[in-house]
């Protein structure tokens, strides 16, 4: 009994360690997956969604917040240039971002986009690759209106 109870104990410890395992970055986008090379235009290009779902995104990786669905919401392939990129969310609700980048990094804001509680993630030199976008919110199955800006000129 004593070791089926360690057992046990240690395969909920392993599980609770793994950062990223709640996302499945792999599924599906919930909503668009597009391609972009530097340089693309509009800039910024503009997608209307739905922010939020039910799984807290610390989940993701230590230090995100708010929540967030299984599969990402965009799936951006993106062929980079010398430009930056930056990625960023418009809402009138309290929004996060968070992003698994092409190497395999994950990345999260709140609050640092320009107006007060939209987030955004600015990448200097980003690498061409697959991006995965997941845009949350500060409550469990709360879905918010938002628009993720992609750009390489600038952040709202």
């Amino acid at each position: 009994m004593r070791n089926a109870f360690k057992l046990g104990l240690i395969a909920v410890l392993a599980t609770a360690a793994l950062p990223g395992a709640a996302q499945n970055s792999s599924a599906n986008p919930n909503y668009q997956t597009i391609t972009l090379n530097s340089g693309f235009t509009p800039d910024p290009n503009v997608i209307n969604l739905q922010a939020g779902g039910s799984i807290a995104a610390s989940s993701a990786a230590g230090g995100c917040q708010g929540f967030i669905t299984n599969a990402p919401d965009v799936r951006l392939h993106y062929n980079a240039g010398s430009l930056p990129l930056i990625i960023s969310v418009a809402s009138g609700s309290d929004t996060t971002l968070v992003i698994n980048a092409p190497d395999g990094s994950w990345y999260c804001d709140d609050d640092g986009g320009n107006n007060g509680s939209n987030p955004a993630v600015r990448f200097n030199s980003p690498r061409s690759g697959r991006y995965e976008i997941w845009i949350g919110t500060y409550s469990a199955g709360s879905l918010q209106s938002a628009q993720l800006h992609i750009s390489e000129i600038y952040s709202q």
